[in-house]
Parts: structure tokens; C-alpha cells; sequence
């Protein structure tokens, strides 16, 4: 085995198996806010045990282990071919391994490849830096929480939300309220302000890539991260929808430049299996040489 196909499989284990620190500080924090003998205090008791089996026996998190999504950054010169076909032989072994479920089929036939390899399986977002490292990030994101996403087109009559942050907070509460926790809440929320409907998307995923605890740069959008949590866990949605006080881990809030005719605020939620992990692989045998979560 090739030490990057190596290092890829560790990282897909790792992602499939273990929540980062970040997301279980977070989880425990709600599993305790949860009023004693409720049903969202249940649901958080069962999170909270599930998360300890999945890492001692080294399982999944969920029978969703997902759509596979690598984000890497990597030098001029970097060989994406070959960096692809050691990613594919990683899910391959990890399917085999049972680290990755079955889940990837034929749109059109609804056939099991059995590997999870075929048209987009995995999903692999290629972007050059001026560094020798290797920057690989891994999200599995679920089917649950990807069907509750949604895509805004402002101004918007239905929810009242014009073209501002008022209206991209209206937004995310909407999107929130329209989840009613089916996405296996707590959820975390990845969002992006413009860009076209492909690019905006895509923004709102790699809004995911960031921590929990960090801070967005721009501090109006900062503030109103923060407030947005506040207010989804006042909505009495709680975890599972089953009621109580955690709703939302987190929202996480990006910007792209849009064509002034068009406003879309695009939001992907993710799970409580927050699945992402990244790795820095050494310049000199692609062995992982830090963890990034």
C-alpha cells in the first residue's frame, strides 16, 4: 500500500468513527442543559453513548456514513491523478473494512456499486496553494441532513426577508424551522450569502470545514452567528425534534460576490455525526504529519 492511500485511509477511519473535540465539548454541553427526564434529554443520553461505542469499537457513528467529500489544498505541481486514484482505493478498502457503508447507487437504476465509487462518489474539490504540505479535509455528510438543506432567493414574500442580513437571518431560522430536527439534530449549520446557486452551495459546505468554537473575521456576521444559535435553541425543537432546548451546535456564515440580480442564501445542514477531519501530510513521504480537528 502506497503511504498517501495509506494516510487516506486513516483519515476516512478516523472521520467515520470519531467526532473532533470541537463537536463533543458542544454535544455534552447540550446533553446537560436538557431538562432531567425529557425526551431531548433522552435523545442527548443516546448521542452521547453512541459516540463512545462507535470510538472504542471503531465503527461508524451512523448506518449514513454518507456522501464523501475531500476538500485539499496542495502545492504547484501536485499529481491530482494520482492523489485521486489513492483517494478511491482508500474508500474502496474502507467500504471493504466497513468504516464506509455501501451507500453509494445508480441514480437512474438504483444499483449498489458495492464501493462507493462511480459518477461523484467520492467528491473530490482540488485547490493549489503556495505551500510544499498537503492540506486534505474529509466531510461525511449524511442523507438525513442533506435532504433538510435548503436555497433562499431574496427578496422572499413567503418569510418576509429582504435582500440583507435581516432577511439572511429570516432565512436560516426558516431553514431551521422547516427541519423540525428530521436532519438528526442538534444540527449545525453551513451558510452562504450569494453566489449562484451551484457556487453558493458549495460555499455553504465548506462553511462546515470550520470549527465550532472559532470566530468569523467579519464581526457583524460574527454577531450574528451567535444570536442565530440563540434563537433556534429558544424554538423548543430540540434534539431529534423531540423538544428541548438544543436545536442548533452552531451556524457558520460565508460570503460570495453575486450578480445584482440575483440573492440566494444557501444552507446545508449537517447532523450531530459533525464528520469532518483533516490532516497536513508531510511533503517528504506523505505520511500524516498533523491533525487538523
Amino acid at each position: 500500500m502506497s503511504q498517501l492511500r495509506h494516510s487516506l485511509l486513516e483519515l476516512v477511519r478516523r472521520t467515520s468513527t470519531t467526532l473532533p473535540d470541537d463537536v463533543t465539548r458542544l454535544l455534552e454541553a447540550g446533553r446537560k442543559q436538557e431538562a432531567e427526564g425529557s425526551v431531548g434529554a433522552y435523545a442527548m443520553n443516546v448521542i452521547h453513548e453512541n459516540i463512545g461505542l462507535a470510538q472504542t469499537a471503531s465503527q461508524p457513528l451512523c448506518q449514513d456514513t454518507g456522501a464523501i467529500l475531500f476538500f485539499v489544498h496542495g502545492p504547484v505541481g501536485m499529481d491530482q491523478m494520482a492523489f485521486r486514484r489513492a483517494a478511491e482505493e482508500a474508500v474502496v478498502e474502507a467500504t471493504e473494512k466497513g468504516w464506509l457503508r455501501q451507500n453509494s447507487v445508480d441514480s437512474i437504476t438504483g444499483a449498489n456499486s458495492g464501493t462507493n465509487l462511480g459518477p461523484g462518489s467520492p467528491t473530490i474539490h482540488f485547490e493549489q496553494w503556495d505551500r510544499p504540505q498537503v492540506d486534505v479535509r474529509l466531510m461525511l455528510k449524511g442523507g438525513g441532513c442533506e435532504n433538510v438543506g435548503g436555497q433562499y432567493s431574496l427578496p422572499d414574500n413567503r418569510i418576509g426577508a429582504g435582500r440583507d442580513l435581516e432577511g439572511v437571518r429570516k432565512c436560516v431560522l426558516d431553514a431551521t424551522l422547516q427541519a423540525q430536527g428530521k436532519g438528526c439534530g442538534p444540527g449545525i449549520l453551513g451558510v452562504c450569502i450569494g453566489g449562484d446557486r451551484g457556487s453558493g452551495y458549495a460555499e455553504s459546505k465548506h462553511q462546515l470545514l470550520r470549527k465550532l468554537d472559532d470566530t468569523n473575521p467579519n464581526p457583524e456576521l460574527d454577531k450574528l452567528e451567535k444570536s442565530l444559535v440563540e434563537e433556534a435553541n429558544s424554538l423548543g425543537i430540540g434534539p431529534m425534534g423531540f423538544g428541548g432546548r438544543t436545536t442548533l451546535l452552531g451556524v457558520k456564515l460565508g460570503v460570495l460576490n453575486r450578480l445584482p440580480a440575483s440573492f440566494f442564501v444557501s444552507v446545508s445542514y449537517m447532523c450531530w455525526a459533525y464528520r469532518r477531519q483533516g490532516v497536513v501530510l508531510d511533503a517528504s513521504d506523505q505520511s500524516i504529519g498533523e491533525w487538523l480537528y
